[in-house]
């Protein structure tokens, strides 16, 4: 699906990422670690086409993103935010409903099987009752699973999410991490940030270690998530214990 080969960017004269390599695989759901500052959040805007590289290349099946029409890539690959703030006073299925914008022209209208297809979005994550709610009176935690809600309607099979569990309550991120396990099922796609090592346990078959601007390792999480890696990366020392047939890593 991706690949990057000797991905590197800067900002101005500070270098964020310094020549990376990695490939992504339909079905993955993979999950990139790293402390703050370490260039999670560039390297999805690499990613998106959102941020040009200083030097390298990214290749969305076996095309240069920077060769690729908008249109059509937003077709395959949607994109969850960190943090949204929204400026303007929409409902919930209004915003929900901008999901189908890049199967429409100019002054096209929505129809009904684009509000039924976002309506089922809504109720997939149990928010069917928001769905008349001001989107912007909502809590940092419902925001979010709007716009998750918002990516499934773009009916895309690549979800690309910075930090998806941000201002999520402890029940909700395991409803969304269930449900991203669900969808990977279904040939979809998860590449996502995560400050977290036990939902990268719980969710993900691939991971990144990124520290320093450089991968530090990548691949099963069961195998490069160790206690030396947490503290080479985080300066923190811990232990991962297993507990009713899960992984988990508990600072010490």
């Amino acid at each position: 699906m991706f690949k990057v080969e000797n991905l590197k960017f800067s900002y101005g004269k500070k270098e964020i990422l310094k020549g990376i390599d990695f490939e992504i695989n339909s079905s993955d759901v993979i999950s990139i670690l790293g402390p703050n500052g370490c260039g999670k959040t560039t390297l999805l805007k690499l990613l998106l086409g959102f941020l040009k590289p200083s030097q390298g290349e990214v290749y969305f099946e076996n095309q240069p993103i920077r060769k690729i029409k908008s249109k059509h890539f937003f077709q395959r690959v949607a994109y969850i935010p960190q943090i949204h703030d929204g400026s303007f006073g929409y409902l919930v299925k209004d915003v929900v409903l901008m999901g189908r914008m890049p199967y429409k022209s100019l002054f096209t209208n929505f129809n009904k099987q684009d509000k039924q297809i976002a309506q089922e979005a809504l109720e997939l994550l149990g928010i069917g009752h928001l769905k008349d709610e001001i989107y912007t009176t909502l809590s940092g935690g419902q925001r979010q699973l709007i716009l998750i809600a918002r990516a499934i309607t773009q009916q895309a099979d690549i979800f690309i999410m910075d930090e998806p569990v941000n201002g999520l309550d402890f029940g909700n991120q395991y409803k969304l991490l269930n449900q991203i396990k669900a969808l990977s099922k279904q040939n979809i796609t998860f590449i996502k940030t995560s400050h977290y090592p036990d939902h990268v346990f719980f969710v993900s078959n691939e991971a990144i270690f990124l520290n320093k601007g450089k991968i530090l390792e990548k691949g099963d999480p069961n195998t490069i998530i160790r206690e030396e890696n947490i503290e080479k990366v985080y300066q923190l020392e811990s232990k991962i214990e297993c507990l009713h047939d899960r992984k988990i890593c508990v600072a010490v």
